[in-house]
């Protein structure tokens, strides 16, 4: 497993190097010979001999003089270009070290490679109008490389209006929460983590890789039989007949002894044949047979009214296992009230993309994103839940642990992929799996198997369908 962390965690880490006996200079020197690296290789790779800094007054700035002194002192190719007025003490440094050549306005010359060492994860702000011409330059065509964190891009990997996009990164001590989140994995390219002997003491977001969720798919004994893996229920349809169908295709792909489908009245005749491997079953209200599942999925194309408010009141009032709401139970909650999750008997995982998430907690889609990882834990203590904020790179959540899933294509942004989540999700959960983990591991697998279906069908034409049939080759993969 992988972790990420938050810039301040980050500066924290930085200031305790510092505080234990390390200069501040030394990890600048540092993380400009690991910055230097990188671009020498890049040069090799690339067949450029030339190279401009774009470096700012802060330590960032810092570590591009350290970067570019030593690969002056080697006899590359190498500019410097600066137009602060401002220096930090460290960055002051490293300018007055650098003896090359130092360009005190954009040049019209065009360089084979670009270096933005303007901001980093020093910017907590957008960037201001005298250095947008700095960015349109870094981004005017060179290969670009950035130094610790693409300028411009905040905290929660969102892209400031005026942004860099690298097409690699060196980011220095740990993995950086911005980097693998929201805009930052176009914005950040191939992203590299350089040790400097900055450490993180914290607790960083998990990054869950394929050895993760291998341990909750292990090899099944030969002697099991259906009820050894758990029963799954999917309680959806009645607006939408589709959401059922594909949640219940996507549990049946999950490795669930059972999978049951609970439909309306108005949907039974249509869902009959159609998944001939489910329990199919009509039903009018909450009863012991659905009670009896180890996981029931709730909402999924159910529409927003104050019956299914009342029946989700019921499960969590009576149900005992895991309890998962989605689409429409989500908005049923919002419009109705989420009181009702404070009785819950269940545990229970909620899965809202980020404006189901703003209708549930009464705020903007842009305030969600601008702190995901903090609104999603935050909503997640107050409930007692599990909370996967679904994304380009879904943040999941107990109010304790945190993850960002790292799989997934944009392949997947089609109507049906939360849907096909849930379904997974239940199946998972069914065998018995804790709801955090079950989540993590329902993620990463979605992300995957549209991976690999965007990879035979190219991301515009993948519907739902073949995500599900990509479900058993990315499970397979594990192995």
């Amino acid at each position: 497993m992988k972790y990420a962390f938050s810039n301040e965690q980050m500066r924290r880490a930085d200031a305790a190097a510092i505080a234990a006996g390390t200069p501040s200079l030394a990890l600048m020197e540092r993380a400009g010979a690991e910055l230097a690296r990188a671009v020498a290789d890049a040069m090799e790779r690339k067949g450029i001999s030339d190279v401009v800094f774009v470096c700012g007054g802060g330590n960032n700035g810092g570590d591009g003089f350290a970067a570019a002194r030593l690969l002056d002192e080697a006899g590359e190719d190498v500019s410097v270009l600066c137009l602060a007025e401002k220096f930090s003490d460290d960055c002051e440094a490293m300018r007055r070290q650098y003896r090359g050549e130092v360009l005190g306005r954009i040049p019209r010359r065009r360089f084979g490679i670009v270096v933005d060492c303007l901001f980093g994860t020093g910017l907590s702000r957008p960037i201001e109008r005298e250095n947008r011409a700095l960015v349109e330059f870094i981004n005017s065509g060179a290969y670009v490389i950035a130094c610790d964190i693409p300028s411009g891009l905040m905290e929660c990997g969102i892209a400031s209006e005026t942004c860099v996009r690298a097409d690699e990164t060196v980011t220095m001590g740990q993995g950086k929460l911005a980097l693998i989140m929201a805009d930052g994995i176009d914005c950040a390219g191939k992203v590299t983590v350089a040790d400097i002997g900055i450490h993180a003491q914290e607790a960083g977001v998990e990054v869950w890789e394929a050895s993760d969720v291998k341990k909750l798919f292990p090899a099944r004994r030969s002697n099991s039989h259906k009820g050894s893996y758990g029963a799954a229920c999917i309680l959806a349809g009645g607006a939408y007949s589709g959401a059922a169908f594909l949640a219940a295709g996507a549990c049946l792909k999950s490795g669930a002894g059972y999978t049951k489908l609970c439909v309306t009245p108005q949907l039974f005749p249509y869902a009959v044949g159609k998944l001939p491997a489910v329990i199919l079953k009509e039903t009018k209200s909450i009863d012991g047979d659905i009670l009896a599942a180890d996981c029931i999925a709730a909402g999924m194309g159910s529409g927003v009214s104050e019956p299914l408010y009342v029946h989700i009141a019921e499960l969590l009032g009576m149900y005992t296992g895991t309890l998962i709401l989605d689409a429409d139970a989500l908005n049923t909650l919002a419009a109705y009230g989420t009181e009702v999750l404070e009785k819950k008997m269940c545990r229970v995982i909620l899965t809202p993309h980020p404006k189901e998430f703003a209708r549930l907690v009464g705020k903007s889609v842009g305030e969600i994103l601008a702190d995901a990882v903090h609104e999603a834990k935050s909503f997640a203590q107050r409930f007692g839940a599990t909370v996967i904020l679904k994304n380009n790179r879904s943040v999941i959540t107990d109010g304790v642990r945190v993850a960002v899933n790292p799989t997934g294509s944009a392949a997947l942004a089609k109507g049906g992929s939360g849907d096909v989540l849930s379904g997974l999700l239940a199946g998972t959960c069914a065998r018995g799996i804790a709801p955090f983990d079950a989540a993590c591991a329902a993620s990463w697998l979605l992300g995957r198997a549209g991976e690999i279906a965007a990879e035979r069908l190219g991301e515009y034409s993948v519907d739902s369908a073949d995500v599900i049939s990509c479900i058993p080759e990315a499970i397979r993969t594990l192995a």
